[in-house]
Order: structure tokens, then sequence, then C-alpha cells
């Protein structure tokens, strides 16, 4: 069930320094939602979850020649843990 909720990592700049803070950036699935997220996170790997906030990146036209489409749209959601609580692959970073 984990493969289908979240996709992977987001390693940027950005989240790099969130490491920091002990918050932790995922893409997932555009349908799952906070409470779900919580949940899981917390039987999974026994840590308490602070807050999550999401947002959503909508889809952008794309264009290929005379063909147009739509970018995927994307959800993220950057998982804040209460202090002390840390996930175990992302220690090494």
């Amino acid at each position: 069930m984990i493969d289908l909720v979240f996709k992977n990592p987001v390693f940027t700049d950005k989240t790099i320094r969130l490491l920091e803070d002990n918050k932790y950036v995922f893409s997932v699935d555009v349908k799952i939602t906070k409470k779900q997220v919580k949940l899981l996170i917390e039987d999974l790997f026994l840590v308490k979850v602070s807050s999550i906030n999401s947002y959503i990146f909508a889809g952008k036209k794309r264009r290929l020649g005379k063909f147009q489409g739509y970018k995927n749209v994307e959800k993220r959601i950057i998982i804040t843990l209460k202090t002390g609580y840390f996930f175990p692959f992302f220690s090494k970073l």
C-alpha cells in the first residue's frame, strides 16, 4: 500500500535545508488526505507527526509541434516530526 501512496522523496536545495528542521518532503498520490498520511507514517515508522502541509502543482499546458497536452498534476507533502523522532533512511543526508 505504501507504494501506491508515496511516489518518492523530494530532494531539492530547499528540501535538504528543511531536513535540519526535522521536515521531510514526499511526492504522493493526489487523492490521499493529510489524515491518511499521518496514520500511515505513525504506524509504519513508529514516529510522532507534529504537522503536515501539502500543496498541489497544477497540470500546465505543454506543446510539442502541433500536439498540445497537459503535464501531470503532482501533490507534495511536508511532514514535520516531533523533536526526538526521525526517519532512519534520512539520517545520512
